[in-house]
């Protein structure tokens, strides 16, 4: 396998390329703040590359990439306050007709516990059209990292969730069902 990795500003994308002539083309397309959802993009990376050629992209470094030329489309965003990223919301809204005619992966990261919450959170960031044509969907955990977040954030974190330190709960289980599906 050649991995060629693209990660300055201009060429904002890593690309997986692989020595075989693999059928199915993959984007893992993500917004992260502070690196869990790249994390998590990278693993779900990891699990396909065997079988899919894989590129992934931030949209805080390339807010449109092309998306035309890949049979499946894998969307994740991290989940703050309840809510979803403004970039990955504007993306899917402005891309979401050609990711209907795409297999697609739709996840989110977040630390809310509670499963009610996790599907609720899931909703509120992707279009039911989308959700409902969705090869696979997940909650694929999430992480308060302390030492990456400014004063306004760990403040919050601290009075609502009652931690003082970092802590990380993705869900490797999840992912492997999540990558389940889109194999």
């Amino acid at each position: 396998m050649r991995l060629t990795k693209i990660t300055s500003a201009r060429l904002p994308c890593l690309i997986e390329m692989n020595d075989q002539n693999y059928s199915m083309k993959t984007i893992i397309i993500y917004t992260s703040k502070h690196g869990t959802t790249e994390k998590v993009a990278i693993a779900i990376a990891e699990k396909l590359k065997e079988t899919h050629e894989v590129t992934l992209c931030s949209l805080n470094k390339n807010a449109q990439p092309d998306i035309s030329n890949f049979d499946t489309v894998i969307l994740g965003t991290p989940i703050y306050a309840g809510q979803a990223s403004k970039k990955m919301k504007v993306f899917c809204q402005t891309h979401e007709s050609i990711l209907l005619q795409k297999k697609t992966g739709l996840f989110v990261c977040g630390m809310d516990p509670d499963k009610n919450k996790q599907e609720q959170e899931l909703s509120n960031a992707y279009s039911e059209a989308l959700r409902k044509q969705a090869a696979a969907t997940g909650f694929l955990g999430g992480a308060f990292l302390f030492e990456l977040m400014n004063f306004f954030e760990r403040f919050i974190i601290k009075r609502i969730v009652k931690t003082t330190t970092s802590v990380e709960r993705i869900e490797n289980e999840a992912v492997e069902r999540f990558v389940g599906k889109l194999m």
